[in-house]
């Protein structure tokens, strides 16, 4: 059994894995990104997942079981500076398919890091959405593993960098993964006067046992791999107490972009929230206008100052903010309540929908990290549409699926 890669590097989100992507990028370092582009059956992690292989690893394609395999092919690739796709078939080997919460064929892309990947990082770190088309198998083209075109807003229109045949095929796919977020390899059929009779070299794998081969495409189709990078949404926690920290902490780490807001005083210091990307300090009845809001914005309420809170639930119901938490038992908002009554502001069926009062989901716990992982649990609901159960309630698998590509 392989080794697993230390926890916090492991564990890291979606965010912290594109913040080293730019580092690396931005230092000029020789690293490789890898990518599940494909997956049979059950998987640890879905397409779209990435983990970028430096002098040490940030971010998981697995559960941790190939995490020395991977980072093998990775020195591979670096070495060669060629791209490749490798397949790992855990469905059938005692050691590794069992036990392990994986049970799936899992196809991986692993692509040095160079200057293909800017446009997409650049654009993650503005808080805009993306799109990457890359070819992870060529078929009988005269195509590479690795190439790669970008559409900023997931409009294929202008894309140049690949064929006009190809990305016309999987347009219409593509604008619709990109709609709903998702990332998939999407089957091309070549056309006649696409295929090259120039054959390359063929792949050799690394010395790395028989549980990995490269993939090939007996079919002659070209397998694209439709990627979007959709930007992170932001969470606002609007209160700088000491319970603050659990939860810019924990949702932080679950993928948000945490800005920690201080009302009234308050400490607005980075040190007290280290995990938090931005700690601003903002007026509560003027929230929503010095803060950058959309209806992928979640917010928090915990000022524990009654009025503040008030004033800020009042300022954030004039945006589309789509999740207002509000600290406090149920008997506190029912005064909240009375006091929008009061001012001839009663809240409507729809402004209700988005306030969830008390935070939090019904999870039993009262210490700080209990409270935490209620709140950012219910905000990561809301976020995915789902509706909090247990897992042995639902029918349909876990992760949504789109059908076969």
């Amino acid at each position: 059994m392989t080794g697993q890669p230390p926890d916090d590097d492991w564990s890291a989100p979606e965010t912290a894995v594109m913040d080293a992507i730019r580092d690396a990028l931005v230092a000029g370092r020789r690293a490789v990104v890898a990518t599940v582009v494909a997956v049979e059956g059950r998987a640890y992690r879905r397409p779209g997942a990435k983990m970028l292989v430096d002098d040490g690893s940030v971010g998981s394609v697995t559960a941790g079981c190939l995490a020395d395999e991977v980072r093998a092919l990775a020195e591979a690739v670096r070495a060669s500076d060629e791209s490749r796709v490798e397949r790992f078939d855990l469905t059938d080997d005692e050691e590794w398919g069992l036990g392990l919460g994986c049970n799936g064929v899992v196809d991986l892309l692993l692509e040095p890091l160079d200057e293909r990947f800017a446009p997409l990082a650049d654009r993650y770190a503005a808080g805009e959405d993306g799109l990457a088309l890359t070819v992870v198998d060529p078929g009988g083209t005269d195509l590479a593993v690795g190439d790669r075109a970008y559409a900023p807003d997931g409009d294929c229109s202008a894309v140049r960098a690949l064929p006009e045949w190809l990305v016309s095929a999987v347009a219409e796919r593509a604008r619709e993964l990109y709609d709903r977020g998702a990332s998939r390899t999407v089957t091309v059929e070549p056309t006649p006067e696409s295929v090259a009779t120039k054959q390359g070299p063929e792949s050799v794998a690394a010395e790395q046992g028989p549980e990995s081969v490269p993939v090939e495409s007996p079919s002659g189709n070209v397998r694209v791999f439709v990627d979007p990078m959709c930007a992170p949404p932001d969470l606002y926690v609007l209160g700088s107490g000491a319970d603050a920290r659990p939860v810019s902490e924990l949702a932080a780490k679950a993928g948000f972009r945490v800005t920690v807001v201080a009302f009234r005083g308050g400490r607005a210091d980075p040190a007290r929230f280290p995990r938090a990307d931005r700690v601003v300090s903002a007026s509560a009845p003027r929230v929503a206008n010095e803060l950058a809001v959309d209806d992928d914005t979640y917010a928090v309420v915990m000022s524990h100052n009654a009025v503040d809170d008030r004033l800020a639930v009042e300022s954030l119901l004039d945006t589309p903010v789509a999740y207002i938490g509000l600290m406090g038992p149920e008997s506190r908002f029912e005064r909240v309540r009375e006091e929008f009554d009061a001012a001839g502001r009663p809240l409507t069926d729809e402004e209700l929908d988005r306030i969830y009062a008390p935070v939090g989901l019904d999870l039993g716990g009262g210490t700080p990290y209990q409270i935490a992982t209620s709140i950012v649990g219910e905000a990561l609901a809301v976020h995915n549409g789902r509706e909090p159960r247990h897992l042995r309630e639902r029918a349909s698998p876990i992760h949504d699926r789109f059908g076969s590509e």
